[in-house]
C-alpha cells in the first residue's frame, strides 16, 4: 500500500488560485452553518460540526485522489450514528461523543482494509447513466428538505411539514434566492451566495433579528478540539456492538464518495483513483476520531458548493479549513447572527443546480433502454434515501451490464480473396475461410453466464457446416478470462469436435488466458501446437497441412 500526496491539488495554475481562495471562502460561509445542523441529526455538540471541517478535511485534501470531493459531516452517516447510539448513551453526553469517535475510527479501519484487499473496484459499477440519476435525485432530495426552513416551518432540513409559514423567513429566503439568481444571471463570477450570507449577518446584527423573533443560528462556543483517542472502556464486546454500525457507515462512505468523485471527474474529464480515495477517506476519519468529532463522508452538497464557486482542486478545501480555524478563534459570535432561512435558501438553490434535466433527457433520447436506470436511481434516492439509492444504483448498473453483455455478439471470420481483407459475418450466416476451415470469434470473456451460448454456437456451426469441417478455430482476441464453468464447457466442445474428426485450434490468445488454459489442463488436451499468434497463421498452417 502506497501513500499518495497532493493528487487532489497538483498541478495547479497560478491564475486559478484566486478562484480557489474565493471557493474556499464560499464553502466556509455556506458549509459552517450546514455542518452545525448535521450535529443536531447526529446528536453531538454543535461545535463538533466545525471540527469535521478542520483536521479531517485537511487530511483528505492532502491524501485523497479527487480534485473536487469535499469531505465533512454528512446527513446520511449522521443519521446512522444517531440511530445506533440512541439506546447506548445519552444524546450529547461525553460518553455519546466518545462512542461517535469510536465509530469514526472503526469506519476508518474498514476503509483502509478495503484498500488493502482491493474493494475499491466497487466504484466501477457506477455508470454515467446512474451518476446522472444519482445527482438528480440528490438535488431534488436536498431542495425539498430545505422548503420548511425557507418558510419558517418546523422540521427544517427534514421532510416537508404542514403549518403556517413565517412571513419574515419567507421574505428573507426570497431575497436570498433573488440575489443569488440575479448575480448568476449577470455574471457567474459574482459570489452571490457569499454576498447573501455576509449581508444577512450584517443586517441581522443591525436590526437585531433575534430580538424580533426571527430564527438565527444562535450562540456557538469558541474552542479547538481536544486531540486524543476516544475516552471509552475499550473491549472486544464494545467493538462487536459497534462494528455493524461502522460497516453501514463504511458502505455509505464508499458508495456516496465514489459516486460524487466519479461524477465530477467525468464532468471535467479527469482521472479518479478509488483506491487512493479509500486511503484519503480512511485518514480523514482517523482525524475525526482523534479530534473530538464524528464520522465524515464525501458530501455531494458541499462539493457542489465549491464547484459552483469556481473551485477546481482541494486547495479550496485547505482554504476552508484555515477559515474554520480563524472562526473557532475569533468569529463564532458574528456567525451566530445568521438567519436560519438564509442557509435553507442557499442550500435549496444548490440542490436545484444538481438536478440534471438535460442529462436525463440526453440519456432518454440516445439510449432509451438505459433511461429507466437513471429514473429508478433518482426515485430511490428521493423516496428511500441517498445511501440506499447508491446501492440500488450499483446493482442496476451491474444488471444492465450483464443483461446487455452476457450474450456476446460473436461472429464468423471470412477472407475476401479479392481484397485480402477479413470480413465479419453473423454466426447465422457463416462462411468457411477455406474448405474445411471455420474461424469463430467469441467477443467476450468466457464465463458461466455465456458458457451455454459458446457451446450452442460452436456445436451448431460444426453440425451445419458444408462441406464437413476439418479445423475449427476459436479467435480469442476478445477473451480476457475463462472461468471454471467455461473451461468445463470447452472440454465438452473439444470432445464433440474430436468425435466428428474436427481439430480445435486457437488464435490470438493472450498470456493470462494461456495460463488459465494450462491450469485447466485444456492445453494438454488439445496440444500446444494448436495455438497460433493470429488467424493468418492459422490459415497458413491449415493450407500447409493440406487435405488428408
Amino acid at each position: 500500500m502506497r501513500f499518495s500526496l497532493l493528487q487532489g491539488i497538483l498541478p495547479i495554475k497560478g491564475s486559478q488560485i484566486p478562484a480557489e481562495v474565493m471557493a474556499g471562502i464560499t464553502l466556509a460561509a455556506l458549509a459552517i452553518p450546514e455542518v452545525m445542523g448535521y450535529t443536531k441529526i447526529a446528536g453531538t455538540p454543535v461545535i463538533t460540526g466545525l471540527y469535521t471541517m478542520l483536521i479531517p478535511m485537511v487530511l483528505y485534501a492532502l491524501f485523497g485522489s479527487s480534485r473536487h470531493l469535499v469531505v465533512g459531516a454528512d446527513s446520511a452517516t449522521a443519521a446512522i450514528l444517531a440511530a445506533s447510539l440512541v439506546g447506548i448513551a445519552a444524546t450529547g453526553s461525553h460518553e455519546y461523543l466518545a462512542l461517535a469517535q469510536v465509530l469514526a475510527l472503526l469506519s476508518a479501519v474498514l476503509l483502509i482494509f478495503a484498500r488493502v484487499i482491493g474493494l475499491g473496484f466497487m466504484a466501477d459499477f457506477l455508470s454515467r447513466t446512474v451518476l446522472i440519476g444519482f445527482l438528480t435525485g440528490v438535488g431534488i432530495h436536498i431542495a425539498l428538505s430545505q422548503i420548511p426552513g425557507m418558510f419558517g416551518l418546523s422540521g427544517s432540513g427534514g421532510p416537508i411539514v404542514l403549518g403556517l409559514p413565517n412571513l419574515c423567513d419567507f421574505l428573507i429566503s426570497g431575497a436570498v434566492i433573488a440575489l443569488i439568481a440575479g448575480s448568476e444571471k449577470f455574471s457567474k463570477k459574482i459570489p452571490g451566495a457569499l454576498i447573501a450570507v455576509v449581508g444577512s449577518i450584517l443586517v441581522s446584527g443591525v436590526f437585531d433579528f433575534k430580538a424580533c423573533g426571527i430564527r438565527v443560528l444562535g450562540e456557538i462556543p469558541t474552542g479547538l478540539p481536544v486531540i486524543g483517542l476516544p475516552e471509552v472502556h475499550w473491549s472486544f464486546a464494545l467493538i462487536l456492538k459497534l462494528i455493524p454500525t461502522a460497516f453501514s457507515m463504511f458502505v455509505v462512505i464508499l458508495a456516496q464518495s465514489a459516486a460524487t468523485s466519479r461524477a465530477y471527474a467525468a464532468k471535467y474529464s479527469e482521472s479518479f483513483n478509488e483506491s487512493v480515495d479509500l486511503i484519503g477517506l480512511g485518514l480523514a476519519n482517523i482525524g475525526a476520531a482523534l479530534s473530538s468529532t464524528f464520522v465524515v463522508n464525501g458530501s455531494p452538497t458541499k462539493t457542489q458548493m465549491v464547484d459552483s464557486a469556481g473551485g477546481r482542486s482541494q486547495l479550496s478545501q485547505l482554504i476552508t479549513s484555515l477559515i474554520v480555524l480563524l472562526v473557532l478563534f475569533f468569529f463564532t459570535a458574528p456567525l451566530s447572527l445568521m438567519p436560519s432561512a438564509v442557509l435553507s435558501a442557499v442550500v435549496f438553490l444548490i440542490g436545484l443546480q444538481l438536478i440534471d434535466i438535460k442529462g436525463m433527457n440526453k440519456v432518454f433520447i440516445q439510449r432509451p433502454a438505459e433511461s429507466w436506470v437513471a429514473v429508478t436511481t433518482t426515485v430511490v434516492v428521493i423516496l428511500v434515501g441517498v445511501e440506499q439509492g447508491i446501492v440500488i444504483a450499483m446493482v442496476l448498473s451491474l444488471m444492465e451490464h450483464v443483461r446487455r453483455s452476457y450474450r456476446s455478439q460473436n461472429v464468423v471470420l471470412a477472407l475476401d480473396k479479392a481484397t485480402g481483407a477479413w470480413q465479419l459475418l453473423p454466426v447465422s450466416a457463416p462462411r468457411q475461410v477455406e474448405e474445411g476451415l471455420l474461424i469463430y470469434r467469441f467477443a467476450h470473456t468466457m464465463y458461466y453466464a455465456n458458457a451455454q451460448q459458446l457451446y450452442d454456437q460452436i456445436t451448431s456451426l460444426a453440425e451445419s457446416s458444408e462441406p464437413q469441417l476439418r479445423w475449427f478455430c476459436i479467435d480469442a482476441s476478445a477473451v480476457a478470462d475463462i472461468d471454471f464453468s467455461a473451461a468445463e464447457t470447452l472440454r465438452e466442445i473439444h470432445s464433440i469436435l474430436q468425435s466428428r474428426g474436427i481439430r480445435l485450434v486457437w488464435a490470438n490468445v493472450i498470456d493470462p488466458v494461456r495460463l488459465e488454459l494450462d491450469t485447466y489442463e485444456i492445453t494438454g488436451l488439445i496440444g500446444r501446437d494448436a495455438f497460433y499468434q493470429n488467424i493468418t497463421q492459422v490459415l497458413e498452417a491449415y493450407l500447409k497441412a493440406g487435405k488428408p
